[in-house]
This record gives C-alpha cells, sequence and structure tokens, in this order.
C-alpha cells in the first residue's frame, strides 16, 4: 500500500504539472503560482480547523526562510515546465537529491570528518553528463532559459529539502510547513502579477470555464499529491518510497506525449536514464541509515514539487 500512495503522488504531481504547461496559454507564471497556492490554503486551513489545529508557530523565521526558498523554487519550476517540454522540465526539478548528495560530500571532505563515497561520486558527475544530454534539444532550439531555470529550480528545491528537514528536527508538524508554503506562494505570486509578470503588465487575465478548471485541477492535485506522499513515507519504507517518486518522470513523458506528441531522440532518453539512475543512487546514499517511520526528521514528503 506505500508504493500506492508513492505511485499516486507521482501521477498527481505530473498531472499537476501538465496542468500548469496547459494553463500557462491562459496565465503568467505568477499568476499560476497564486491560484496554486490560493486553493492549497483554503483546504488546508479548512481542515486544520475541523481537526482543531493551531498555526502559531515557535519558529516564524524558519518558516519565513524555507517558503522564500521553496516558493522561488517553484516559480522557476513552473517557468521551466512552460518553456520546455514536460518531462524534460520535470527531469530537472528531480535532481534535487542529487544536489544534497554533493553538498553532503562536499561538506564531509571539507570538514574531514567523512571519506568521500566513490559510487555517491560517479552518481554525481554522471548527472551532469545526463543533464547535458537532456539540455542539449533545449539549447539548439533557443530554449536554454527554460533549461537554466529548471536546473537552478533543482539546486533551490535541494535547500528546500533541508530546511523542512530542519523544521522536522524541531518538532514543527507538517501541515503547519505546507499551510505557511502555500500562504507565502499566494502572496508570492499576487505580488509579481502585480509588478507586471504577465503580458498585460499588472492586469490579472479574466478566466473562462476551461481555464478555471485548469487553475481548480492544479491545486488539487497538488494538495493531493502532497497528502499521498505524506502518507507513503510515514507507513512505508523510505528507500523504497523515495525511489518510487521517480516514476513522475515516466508519468509526465506520457503526458507529454498524450497532450503534446513530445518526441525525444535516443540521447535525451539516455539522458533521462542517466539521471534517474543517478538520482536513485544519490537517494540510496541520503536514505539508507533511515530508519521506518522516521520521515518527520530526516524526509521531506512535501518539497518534491519545491
Amino acid at each position: 500500500m506505500p508504493s500506492l500512495w508513492m505511485l499516486f503522488a507521482s501521477f498527481a504531481f505530473a498531472a499537476m504539472g501538465a496542468g500548469v504547461k496547459l494553463a500557462s496559454e491562459f496565465y503568467s507564471t505568477s499568476e499560476l503560482l497564486m491560484y496554486r497556492g490560493l486553493v492549497g490554503t483554503i483546504v488546508l486551513a479548512m481542515i486544520v480547523r475541523h481537526r482543531g489545529g493551531t498555526f502559531k508557530t515557535p519558529f516564524p523565521r524558519a518558516h519565513i526562510w524555507r517558503s522564500v526558498v521553496g516558493v522561488t523554487s517553484l516559480w522557476l519550476w513552473f517557468f521551466a515546465i512552460t518553456r520546455l517540454p514536460l518531462a524534460t522540465a520535470v527531469t530537472l526539478n528531480y535532481m534535487a537529491p542529487i544536489w544534497i548528495a554533493a553538498w553532503m560530500f562536499a561538506h564531509g571532505w571539507w570538514s574531514g570528518t567523512k571519506m568521500p563515497e566513490w559510487p555517491l561520486v560517479l552518481a554525481i558527475g554522471m548527472s551532469f553528463i545526463g543533464v547535458t544530454l537532456v539540455l542539449q534539444p533545449a539549447v539548439e532550439s533557443n530554449q536554454w532559459l527554460g533549461g537554466l531555470a529548471g536546473i537552478c529550480s533543482s539546486v533551490i528545491s535541494a535547500m528546500a529539502y533541508m530546511q523542512v528537514r530542519k523544521l522536522g528536527q524541531m518538532g514543527e508538524p507538517e501541515y503547519r510547513v505546507v499551510f505557511y508554503f502555500s500562504l507565502t506562494t499566494t502572496v508570492a505570486g499576487f505580488t509579481g502579477t502585480l509588478l507586471g509578470d504577465g503580458p498585460q503588465d499588472a492586469v490579472f487575465q479574466s478566466h473562462t470555464l476551461y481555464s478555471g478548471a485548469l487553475l481548480l485541477g492544479i491545486g488539487i492535485t497538488a494538495l493531493m499529491a502532497q497528502i499521498a506522499m505524506t502518507r507513503a513515507y510515514r507507513v512505508g519504507k523510505v528507500l523504497v518510497v523515495a525511489n518510487l517518486q521517480y516514476t513522475g518522470i515516466v508519468f509526465s513523458s506520457l503526458w507529454g506525449l498524450a497532450l503534446w506528441g513530445d518526441a525525444f531522440n535516443w540521447h535525451v532518453w539516455l539522458g533521462i536514464g542517466v539521471i534517474l539512475a543517478s538520482g536513485i543512487a544519490a537517494t540510496f546514499y541520503n536514505t539508507r541509515s533511515t530508519a521506518k517511520g522516521a520521515v518527520v526528521k530526516d524526509t521531506d514528503p512535501i518539497a518534491s514539487e519545491t
């Protein structure tokens, strides 16, 4: 059952990405960010109030930093989705565990507290080869800005992972972390739109039944994915569940094929495979010492999209 929860979460995140790409025809990146956060904020507020929870936190600064980092990563990822094939943008975003592994290796090597684990070094090096292969068509078709945004998103997402891990170690409940992230996403998206992120400067785009349904779908699938992923990590084996999240690349490829007819040449598929294998290897080294049920302290069930 934990595996099914994770598979559903990966499918829902991929569906959210497809919704973002479809809705980008009607809305700016900041507007998409705003509506995605608004749906999550309202639904979470209703659920928490119904259960008698509280949003009062003793760690406001930690929440602000986590939210700022997460929102920046999410904005860059949404931007990458609008500029690149869906599977390419999702693959780049899934590089976050690679960056975490690279940071852990560099910190351990610099401080002399940990000897280099050469399989991990190999995984990190291979991932960059994979990125080169994946981004080659984007560079050739002058989509390099979207590729750069996707890579930056994964780097900042790794920072969000570590910040949420820190909040978990402080004893902060997951729902509070998700709520403040969703709230900050809403405010940041609203501000970005007012500052002229859209094609008509500070004008909010009008809605149609179709575009409104897309916005609602983005918010609901994101929230469902977060809930399913949290459940999977809580009741399953961390290593198995963490590796299953990479099925999101497969689901995104299928969405891209079905909706836009995305077709890649062999070196792009090879690059995706290399990044996938490298990410699984890095996840193994990041989580192999994590016991079942230790998710609150050592795993971020939220940040796969942040």
